[in-house]
């Protein structure tokens, strides 16, 4: 090409070394979880430094990696043709989270129909087989979370931390930066507080063996599910809320512009599936499989 002239609406990348580190280190992050949960390659249960290790890794490759992203939205980079291919990025990105929960919704539902298998009858069957089942689900003697106090407190504060983070948005597209800010700062503090709620419960359900029973056998398996379940949408509340609060420190340092603001618009669409997920778990876990 002449001149070295770009004759093209599309962005070709540069090589970038994120992809291999980020996962590396998730996957240091994962046997640290591992280690702490259950003790591996010699290092005992309890130990937290390599899941504190790993994660910190995965927190350096979202930093390097989300301003080299934004280093290109700066520059221009981000044209009409590259933008739509970021939306289609973003959407195809939340319909594979979206598959991801639905494995642990299985998973728990499915648990139900495990412990029946186990303990009532031979097999399970029919619709009527599956109803008995999930009368039996959680098992007997294992204490649970009310659904109307902490869990209640954590939907509320989760559903209005969906209409801050939309008034942000708007907010921003009429140029209305100090109205974007105060809206984004409002989600980043309500996604902490939600976070803090789910560890004070976990702290609780562990301290108190609320999910542990003599009477019932393998009841670690509901404790399993509902850990797997709500410990996964918890994850996903602490990287939105890193993914907000970057967004904030941006358009605090002048970034976006009512045009041009796919980050923010990427971080909203991301909170609202974990608003919607919380919603499913919430209506499922706690209300209907712990009042039955």
């Amino acid at each position: 090409m002449a001149h070295g002239a770009v004759k093209h609406d599309y962005h070709l990348v540069n090589p970038s070394a994120w992809p291999l580190v980020g996962s590396i280190a998730a996957t240091i992050m994962m046997l640290g979880m591992v280690i702490f949960m259950k003790g591996l390659f010699g290092l005992e249960k309890g130990t937290w430094w390599v899941a504190a290790l790993g994660f910190g890794g995965v927190l350096y490759t979202m930093l390097g990696w989300w301003m080299d992203v934004t280093k290109e939205a700066n520059a221009g980079d981000h044209t009409p043709v590259v933008a739509i291919g970021l939306r289609y990025g973003m959407i195809l990105f939340i319909a594979s989270e979206v598959m991801f929960f639905v494995a642990w919704f299985w998973i728990f539902f499915e648990g139900a129909l495990v412990w029946e298998h186990r303990t009532l009858t031979p097999a399970v069957g029919n619709f009527m087989d599956v109803a008995e089942a999930w009368k039996q689900w959680p098992p007997k003697g294992v204490e649970l979370v009310p659904a109307f106090h902490l869990p209640l407190v954590n939907t509320l504060t989760l559903l209005l931390s969906g209409t801050t983070v939309t008034w942000a948005h708007h907010a921003l597209q009429q140029g209305d930066r100090r109205s974007a800010k105060i809206g984004l700062l409002l989600t980043v503090i309500l996604g902490v507080l939600f976070t803090s709620i789910q560890a004070y419960e976990y702290h609780h359900i562990l301290t108190e063996k609320l999910f542990y029973s003599e009477e019932a056998a393998n009841s670690g398996l509901y404790g399993s599910a509902f850990f797997m379940a709500t410990g996964f949408h918890g994850f996903h509340v602490l990287i939105g809320t890193i993914f907000l609060a970057i967004c904030l420190l941006r358009l605090m340092g002048g970034g976006f512009s009512p045009k041009q603001h796919f980050g923010l618009e990427a971080a909203a669409w991301y909170w609202h599936f974990v608003d919607v997920v919380w919603l499913f778990l919430f209506a499922f876990i706690y209300v209907i499989f712990g009042t039955m």
